[in-house]
């Protein structure tokens, strides 16, 4: 079998299709992503921790079964701060090296009752903050993957394993996927549970999916959250009806950014899809300001055992966060809540006229370095509840991806996927 046709450049849709029919095994399948890690984990390193007898003993226990669930056989990796019982989670963190866990978080046993193969843990960020980690973007390796799924996203660009699991706060599933040619999907706050997954900040902290397709990402949301069909929801009826958003951020934007959103307005308005610009409300800066106060003061209270007992083991950029917390005024923390919702509600009312908004996923193309990257252009979704995926559509003059960005009406997580399934089509030849 050649490296173009191996298994583990399957689709999770196409692989788990496969193992239902009996045409392929998962231990060929996973057997053929454990070969390919081999190959190339030396140079990109995503991978925290990987036990291969354990990833197909898994496998081999699915091909003795029936197909119990949406992933019977595929494997997923997960980022190392969402918990495992059976394998070690460090958190990112020189605090906690081998740190087993108990039991396994909320969305790790609903991919195992949907029958999924846990592969092993891909690297994080220190407690999923801004420390650079060891990971190498995939297309170039002297580039950043961001930050801080970085292993995740690095992985999936890498087709070492067809889904992952990791987490976003400001921007750190959609940015990293961008930057690794990823489809990268954050749900709606609190959409999937995050019970067994350290937490940051309670106020933005989300499970986030990463994939090569909408469809396998539609897979991945409906076998953790239950949705009562596989296939997302759209009007087939019409066309979307899009928005376009360039944010008050846009003097930020590079022109590699600039020309992937020209290209998806073309691409769209050439297949008859009505695009109208659309601004956000002039408050929407102080929700982007207020971000990372709250997070300061959320990281204070989750990190305080760590800070008070093992102070020495914490990255500068931990000390400075945590520390930052224990200083804001109360009042602060009151009023920035008071402007995300009167920001959500207005932005939310942008809904009743178009299904999507069009909006950039980051700057532009993966920095030089390990650094996580500016997430300007993710936060302010985050902060507002939103779902949003990010389309890879483009590459820049560095020959790097680069990826626009959808974004969804709160709670309409499958129309929103339905709606990016069309587009991706369009942007995506």
């Amino acid at each position: 079998m050649t490296e173009a046709n191996a298994l583990h450049r399957l689709s999770a849709s196409d692989a788990a299709r496969l193992i239902a029919e009996g045409t392929i095994t998962s231990e060929a399948l996973v057997t053929s992503c454990l070969e390919h890690i081999q190959s190339r984990e030396p140079a990109v390193h995503a991978w925290a921790h990987l036990d291969p007898d354990l990833a197909l003993a898994q496998a081999r226990e699915c091909d003795r079964t029936e197909p119990r669930g949406l992933l019977h056989g595929v494997p997923v990796g997960v980022k190392d701060i969402i918990e495992t019982s059976d394998m070690p989670t460090e958190y990112g963190s020189a605090i906690y090296p081998g740190h087993q866990p108990i039991g396994d978080a909320i969305c790790i046993a609903h991919a195992r009752a949907a029958g999924a193969v846990i592969l092993g843990k891909t690297v994080s960020t220190e407690f999923a903050y801004l420390s650079p980690a060891k990971t190498c973007n995939p297309h170039n390796l002297d580039y950043t993957p961001g930050g801080s799924s970085s292993g995740s996203a690095a992985a999936i660009g890498d087709f070492m394993v067809p889904l992952a699991l990791g987490t976003q706060t400001g921007g750190s599933t959609i940015r990293p996927a961008a930057y690794c040619g990823a489809f990268g999907f954050k749900p709606t706050y609190n959409r999937v549970a995050l019970t067994g997954i350290k937490p940051l900040s309670v106020s933005f902290d989300t499970l986030g999916m990463m994939a090569r397709s909408v469809d396998d990402i539609a897979l991945l949301d409906a076998a953790l959250t239950g949705a009562t069909t596989l296939e997302p929801q759209t009007s087939q009826s019409r066309s979307p009806r899009v928005g376009y958003c360039r944010t008050p951020f846009w003097d930020e934007t590079e022109e590699s950014t600039r020309r992937a959103l020209a290209e998806a307005l073309a691409a769209l308005k050439a297949n008859g899809v009505a695009v109208e610009e659309v601004a956000l409300p002039e408050e929407i800066r102080e929700v982007s300001e207020g971000h990372g106060l709250v997070m300061s003061v959320e990281a204070a209270f989750a990190f305080d055992r760590e800070y008070r007992e093992h102070r020495d083991g914490l990255s500068e950029h931990m000390l400075q966060l945590v520390e930052a917390g224990r200083t804001v005024a109360p009042n602060n923390v009151q009023r920035f809540h008071r402007v995300q919702v009167l920001c959500a509600l207005a932005v939310d009312r942008l809904f009743d006229h178009h299904d999507v908004i069009l909006t950039p996923t980051c700057a532009g193309e993966a920095e030089k370095g390990h650094a996580v990257g500016n997430n300007v252009f993710n936060r302010i979704w985050t902060a507002m509840h939103m779902p949003c995926l990010t389309v890879p559509s483009s590459t820049g003059p560095l020959g790097l991806p680069v990826g626009v960005q959808l974004v969804g009406r709160a709670g309409q997580d499958r129309e929103l996927l339905g709606f990016a399934r069309q587009i991706s089509e369009w942007l995506i030849p």
